[in-house]
């Protein structure tokens, strides 16, 4: 049937899509000159001064969820929460660069089948000096925010930069992330709407979800559920651009797959494939209590 052979063709497609990251990757590292060189490694002066106080605050003893949660706002009992995560220059600064790949005549792979505009970061080489410390540097806190999601071990990421703009992607149907935590920056630039909004978490969907929006503020980053069912409302007017990290618990995934919810069969895969891991077999229970699971 027509179905069967649209599932087969995206199950080929899918099993290519490493291996052609692989290729641009390469690609792009011989032959882009970037314009913000500066952007492609962490550093501290690029983070929010609250950014680094809340870290201060969550790797000191006796640390608690109550306490970090004064730092941060939080958005009904969802479960979302926002802090601020980089200061407005740095955030101009990634906005230009990435602006300025995507006009260049640099191969671009897609950051997923619902977004058609944007740029997956690994594919630009930011995986290990930028993406992988920021991953690490926010695991005190999801730590006490998310512990039975394997918030203290997350343990690898999916990162892209998604764009709306009128004339390209307006907004994003409901969907959940394949991730245990997701991390949602705003970037900027100038827009109006485009609020994020939420519903149930996927396992206990409600026959009536309740929807809560959110805004976007500048610089500051939501943190949420991967499995929490949300998506964007269509901007009105300018450019939205937004850093997302899906950040994922090799320990949790290992045990269940967060997307069919079944024990995964893994077959090999370059780079962090989907997170999972293969944990010999008599290690698996340290695994497991690493995260207090």
């Amino acid at each position: 049937s027509v179905v069967y052979l649209q599932i087969e063709a995206e199950v080929q497609r899918r099993k290519e899509l490493i291996h052609q990251s692989a290729e641009r990757r390469a690609i792009i590292s011989k032959c882009y000159k970037p314009k913000h060189p500066e952007v492609y490694t962490l550093q501290d002066s690029f983070l929010a001064p609250e950014f680094l106080e809340i870290e201060r605050f969550c790797t000191s003893p006796g640390a608690d969820l109550q306490g970090l949660l004064s730092y941060l706002e939080s958005f009904s009992d969802k479960r979302i929460y926002r802090l601020p995560v980089f200061t407005e220059e740095f955030c101009q600064a990634f906005v230009d660069e990435v602006e300025n790949f995507e006009q260049s005549d640099m191969p671009k792979g897609r950051p997923n089948t619902m977004n058609n505009y944007g740029v997956l970061l690994n594919e630009l080489g930011m995986d290990e000096p930028f993406l992988t410390p920021l991953r690490e540097r926010l695991l005190p806190i999801t730590a006490l925010l998310y512990p039975e999601l394997g918030g203290a071990c997350l343990d690898s990421h999916k990162a892209f930069v998604v764009k709306y703009s009128l004339h390209e992607d307006l907004d994003l149907s409901s969907h959940y992330d394949n991730a245990e935590v997701t991390l949602n920056v705003s970037l900027g630039k100038e827009f109006t709407e485009g609020n994020l909004y939420f519903g149930d978490f996927n396992q206990d969907p409600s026959p009536v979800p309740k929807y809560i929006e959110v805004e976007h503020v500048g610089g500051r980053g939501l943190l949420h559920r991967g499995g929490q069912i949300h998506g964007a409302l269509p901007i009105a007017s300018g450019q939205r651009w937004n850093l997302i990290v899906w950040m994922r618990s090799s320990a949790v995934r290992n045990q269940l797959c967060p997307m069919c919810h079944r024990k995964p069969e893994l077959v090999e895969a370059e780079g962090f494939g989907d997170g999972f891991t293969e944990p010999l077999e008599e290690e698996a229970p340290q695994t497991v209590n690493l995260c207090a699971l």
